[in-house]
């Protein structure tokens, strides 16, 4: 819609805030939406919504893995500590 309105005005100066009136959200979620629409298609720079999930993604599986991982140090640290004989004490 915003994009329709600016190619019909010419310009795109108050367009979000009168179709944000229109839709009944916040000026500044549109605004953040067709600029997000505008990096997913190319049309401006940025991380692509995509990009972005699978970054969310990879970052979440990361401290899941470094999470198992301090808890497997330490199940090896105690067993070590287990299985390891213990001088008799004098």
């Amino acid at each position: 819609m915003v994009r329709e309105a600016i190619k019909e005005q010419g310009s795109p100066h108050g367009v979000i805030t009168r179709i944000s009136i229109q839709l009944g959200v916040g000026s500044e979620s549109l605004r953040h939406w067709v600029k997000q629409a505008d990096v997913d298609d190319g049309l401006r720079a940025g991380t692509p919504s995509e990009e972005r999930k699978r970054i969310l993604e990879l970052e979440k599986e990361n401290r899941e893995l470094r999470r198992a991982n301090e808890i497997l140090k330490a199940a090896a640290s105690f067993f070590a500590r287990e299985l390891d004989p213990q001088p008799p004490s004098s």
